[in-house]
């Protein structure tokens, strides 16, 4: 769950340290606003970048391309034996979808 609030939470809090900024330096430019805006946008920084550190990222899947073409090797043939190849080609995605899940 925090995978999906923490950088939420971190980009409204730059949009909304970017407005408090502006606002604060047409509002008559008080230092202690803008350090403390400021000091927001830093933390939330930091927090974003934390949180990028430490998530887990899902390895990306290497493409195999002698498995690949053994499958469609195997899709002709089953095709060339009478099946529609709509219907194969159907079943080997959902059977992809599946072996990801």
């Amino acid at each position: 769950m925090a995978r999906r609030w923490i950088p939420r939470v971190a980009i409204a809090v730059f949009v909304g340290g970017i407005a408090g900024l502006i606002i604060s330096s047409i509002a008559g430019n008080n230092a202690g606003v803008v350090l403390t805006v400021g000091l927001c946008i830093v933390f939330a920084a930091i927090a974003l970048l934390t949180h990028a550190a430490v998530t887990p990222r899902d390895a990306i899947e290497v493409f195999d391309e002698a498995r690949a073409e053994q499958l469609e090797q195997r899709i002709a043939a089953l095709v060339a034996a009478g099946a529609p190849e709509d219907d194969v080609r159907s079943l080997v995605r959902d059977a992809l979808r599946m072996g990801r899940k």
